[in-house]
C-alpha cells in the first residue's frame, strides 16, 4: 500500500467519525498538557495509521491488530502523518523531547543510557516557570548514574532536579525492559521510585502499563481536587511498553475507565492497583488469543495460530490503547477535557526485541507491518525508524478529524507547549511550535528535521523492504528532510559522502535514489553543507564527519554592518523572538548598541567574515543573558545559569567566507563584548570590518 492510499484511508476513517470539523479560537486560559510517550511502538502499530487498512484489505497472510481508543482519539483531534523522532532509540530520543534539542546539540546521544539529562531548560522546568504543576510518570533512564540509590542522591538528573514537582516510575534504563517490578520473567528485581523513595516492595503483580496509568490518574485527581486545582498541569507520561520483555497483564482491563472505572489506585501493600491480582504474564486479549493466519499465503491450506510472541505483542499494544482510553475518560469525568491538550507518540520505530525464553519465536517487526508503509525499524534513520504515530487532541482548539501533513519532529514539542501556555520558547530550542498547524491559527514556521545516530549492526532482511534497504550496514548515519526530499546517509566515512535523496511523499520505501549518477547536485550540496551547520561536535559520541570545517554561506550583495531588532518582554529565559513583534529595527556597525534602549530584548544578525580555514574560538560576555548561534549551531549559551559579566567561549572549525550568525541578548547596554581568536590573529574584539548584512 503506498503512502497516498494510507492518507486516503485515514481520511475516510476520520470522516466516518466526523462531528465538528472546525476549531474554536483559542482562549487565554492555559491548557493542561499531557504528553504520552510509548516505547518502541511503530508507526504501523496504530489502527488509524496502518492496521485498519490491513484489516480492510482482508489479506489473511497479513495479520492485524486493533486500537479503538486511539482511533477515537484521532477522530476527535489530529493525526500527524509526517512526525519524526529525533533519534531512533529511546535514550537520545527522550533526551531531545525533554530538552527541545536536536541530536546535533543534545547531551545524550547514541546508546548513552542512564547518562544525565542536560542541566538546562527542560519540559519540566520550562512548564514550571510558565505556572504549571508538573509530573513525570513512568520510564526515565536519564538520571546520570545506573547504580541503585536508596534516596536518589547519586542521580544528578533525577526528575525532581530537572523541573518536575512529582515523579513515580522506573529511574534506570534497564529497569524499563521489565514490566513487573517484583516478579518479572527476564531480570529482577527492579526499583520503582516515588520522588526519591524506592517503593517496589509493595508492588506485587503490578503490570507497569497499568501501574503508571493508575499513578497518573491518582495524581491528576489529587491535583484537580486539591487547593491548587485551578493551576494548569503538565504531565510527561512515559510508558515502557511494548518495549523489550513482551510480558502479559494479569487479566482483562477493567471496564468503564475514568474516575470510577478502568485501572484504579488502591494504595494497599501487595494490592497497590486493582489489576494486581491473578497470575502474572497470563492474559492474552480475546481478539488475539485464538487468532490464526495464512502463513503460506495459500487459501487452500489450513491457517495456523499466531505464534505466542505476536499474541503477546498485540495484547501489549491493545493494553496501551485501553490505558489511553481510560485517561481520556478521566478528563471527561473531571470536566477538564476541553482544556487539556493530549499528545500521543512513540519514542522510535518498532523493535525486534522480545526478551522471551525459548521456545518463543523472536519478534519480527514485519509480522504486523509495524513500520507501516516505510522501510526501517528501531536504530534505523530510514523512515520506519524515524516516523512516529502522533495523535493530538484538544477539543475546541484542534479540529476533529484533522490531518496534519506538515513535517515535524519530537524536539518541536517544547516550543509547542510553551506556545500553548502563551509564552515564547527558550532561544536554545531547535524546534518550532506546531500549534499553528494543529489549530489552524497563525502561520506555521518550517522546522529542522534532522537526525544522527551510530549503530554497528544492519537493518533486517525483510522482503517488504526495498532491496537497497535490506541488510543495510548502519554505522554512522544521518537523515535530513528538506521539503518533500529526505537525504539519507548510512555507513558514513566522511563529510564528503553523498546523500541518497528520496521524494518521501511518492517513494515511502526510499527505493529510488534521485541523486544517483550525480543528479540533484544543488540539493546534494545543500544537504552536505546544512548537516554541518546545524550541529556541534560531542566528543562522547564521535562522528566520522567531526573533523570537517563548517562551510560558509553562499551569498553575495552584502554590505558592512549588522541588522538589529528590539522586542518588549521579560521572561524567565531568553526567548526565541520569532513569534514576537519587533519594537524597532535598524543597522549598526557591530553588536552592542549603547544608546538609549528601545526594548527589552535585542537580536543582532548578519554574517561574520572568516578570513581563512581553521579553528576559531569565540568569547562572549554580557551584562545580562545572551545567546549566539552560528548558522543553526549553538555557539555560546550565556542564558541558563549565566553569571552576568563573565565570559563564555566556544571553538569551532570554519571554512573561509561569510557565516550567518544571530545573537540574542536582554538589553545589552553596558557590558557586552564579542571577541575571537583564529589562525591569523590572537584573541581580539571582532572588528566592524568583519560584520556584514
Amino acid at each position: 500500500m503506498n503512502y497516498t492510499c494510507c492518507i486516503l484511508a485515514i481520511t475516510c476513517l476520520l470522516a466516518s467519525n466526523r462531528v465538528n470539523g472546525q476549531a474554536k479560537p483559542a482562549t487565554a486560559k492555559k491548557p493542561n498538557i499531557i504528553f504520552i510517550l510509548t516505547d518502541d511502538l511503530g508507526y504501523g502499530d496504530v489502527g488509524v495509521f496502518f492496521q485498519n487498512q490491513r484489516a480492510r484489505d482482508n489479506n489473511r497472510s497479513k495479520p492485524y491488530t486493533y486500537t479503538p481508543n486511539l482511533d477515537k482519539m484521532a477522530a476527535e483531534g489530529a493525526v500527524m502523518l509526517n512526525s519524526y523522532t529525533a533519534a531512533p532509540v529511546c535514550a537520545p530520543s527522550r533526551s531531545s523531547i525533554l530538552t527541545g534539542l536536536s541530536q546535533g546539540h543534545a547531551r545524550v546521544r547514541d546508546n548513552q543510557f542512564d547518562k544525565d539529562l542536560a542541566d538546562n531548560y527542560t519540559l519540566g522546568n520550562v512548564m514550571q516557570k510558565a505556572g504549571y504543576a508538573t509530573a513525570a510518570i513512568g520510564k526515565w533512564g536519564l538520571q546520570g548514574d545506573k547504580r541503585w540509590s536508596a534516596d536518589g542522591a547519586k542521580w544528578p538528573a533525577h526528575p525532581l532536579n530537572r523541573g518536575f514537582d512529582y515523579y513515580y516510575g522506573y529511574m534506570r534504563h534497564n529497569d524499563g525492559h521489565e514490566h513487573y517490578p517484583k516478579e518479572g520473567l527476564y531480570e529482577k528485581p527492579k526499583q520503582v521510585y516515588e520522588n526519591r523513595t524506592e517503593v517496589s516492595k509493595d508492588l506485587d503483580k503490578c503490570y507497569t502499563g497499568d501501574l503508571w496509568t493508575a499513578a497518573a490518574k491518582k495524581w491528576i485527581v489529587a491535583h484537580q481536587q486539591g487547593k491548587k486545582g485551578d493551576q494548569p498541569f503538565f504531565m510527561y507520561l512515559a510508558y515502557d511498553t511494548p518495549h523489550a520483555v513482551l510480558e502479559l497483564p494479569t487479566g482483562p482491563y477493567p471496564k468503564g475507565g475514568g474516575l470510577n472505572g478502568g485501572v484504579q489506585w488502591l494504595g494497599k501493600p501487595g494490592e497497590m492497583i486493582n489489576t494486581a491480582n491473578g497470575t502474572i504474564d497470563s492474559y492474552r486479549h480475546p481478539d488475539y488469543a485464538n487468532a490464526t493466519y495464512d502463513n503460506d499465503n495459500d487459501p487452500n491450506t489450513p491457517e495456523i495460530p499466531w505464534p505466542d510472541t505476536y499474541k503477546r505483542y498485540a495484547t501489549s499494544t491493545r493494553r496501551i490503547d485501553d490505558e489511553v482510553g481510560d485517561l481520556l475518560k478521566l478528563l471527561a469525568d473531571l470536566k477538564i477535557d476541553d482544556n487539556t491538550l493530549v499528545i500521543f507518540s512513540s519514542d522510535n520505530g518498532p523493535s525486534i526485541e522480545a526478551y522471551l525464553p525459548k521456545p518463543n519465536v523472536p519478534y519480527a517487526a514485519n509480522f504486523f507491518g509495524s513500520s507501516g508503509p516505510f522501510d526501517g525499524i528501531k536504530r534505523d534513520v530510514l523512515e520506519g525508524g524515524e516516523r512516529m504515530p502522533v495523535i493530538a487532541r484538544w477539543p475546541g482548539h484542534i479540529a476533529t478529524n484533522k490531518i496534519v501533513t506538515t513535517p515535524s519532529i519530537s524536539y518541536d514539542w517544547l516550543p509547542t507547549f510553551t506556545d500553548a501556555a502563551g509564552l515564547p520558547a527558550p532561544v536554545i530550542t531547535d524546534g518550532v511550535s506546531m500549534l499553528p498547524a494543529l489549530t489552524g491559527n497563525g502561520t506555521q514556521r518550517d522546522g529542522l528535521i534532522y537526525a544522527e545516530y551510530f549503530e554497528p549492526n544492519k537493518s533486517p532482511n525483510y522482503k517488504e523492504f526495498a532491496p537497497i534497504n535490506r541488510q543495510k550496514q548502519r554505522n554512522q548515519m544521518q537523515m535530513i528532510r528538506i521539503g518533500d526530499f529526505v537525504g539519507l546517509r548510512y555507513n558514513i566515512k566522511s563529510a564528503d559522502d553523498d546523500f541518497g535523496i528520496f521524494n518521501i511523499t511518492t517513494d515511502t520505501h526510499q527505493s529510488a535514489n534521485l541523486a544517483a549518477d550525480g543528479k540533484m547536485a544543488d540539493l546534494q550540496q545543500l544537504m552536505k553543507e546544512r548537516v554541518l551547520q546545524v550541529r556541534r561536535i560531542d566528543t562522547s559520541a564521535k562522528r566520522t564527519y567531526d573533523d570537517a570545517a563548517v562551510p560558509a554561506n553562499r551569498i553575495s550583495n552584502t554590505v558592512n554592518g549588522i541588522n538589529w531588532k528590539t522586542f518588549n518582554g521579560r521572561y524567565s529565559w531568553l526567548p526565541d523572538v520569532s513569534t514576537l513583534k519587533p519594537v524597532k529595527t535598524g543597522q549598526a556597525d557591530m553588536p552592542g548598541i549603547t544608546s538609549t534602549p528601545t526594548g527589552d530584548i535585542y537580536l543582532f544578525e548578519g554574517y561574520i567574515k572568516v578570513p581563512e580555514n581553521g579553528d576559531y574560538t569565540f568569547y562572549l560576555s554580557a551584562g545580562d543573558k545572551a545567546f549566539m548561534r552560528l548558522h543553526e549551531a549553538i555557539l555560546i549559551d550565556a542564558d541558563y545559569g549565566y553569571t552576568p559579566g563573565t565570559t563564555r567561549q566556544s571553538t569551532i572549525k570554519l571554512k573561509a567566507g561569510l557565516h550567518a550568525f544571530k545573537i540574542y541578548a536582554y538589553n545589552p547596554k553596558g557590558t557586552f563584548n564579542l571577541e575571537w581568536k583564529g589562525p591569523p590573529f590572537n584573541r581580539q574584539k571582532i572588528p566592524a570590518s568583519a560584520y556584514y548584512y
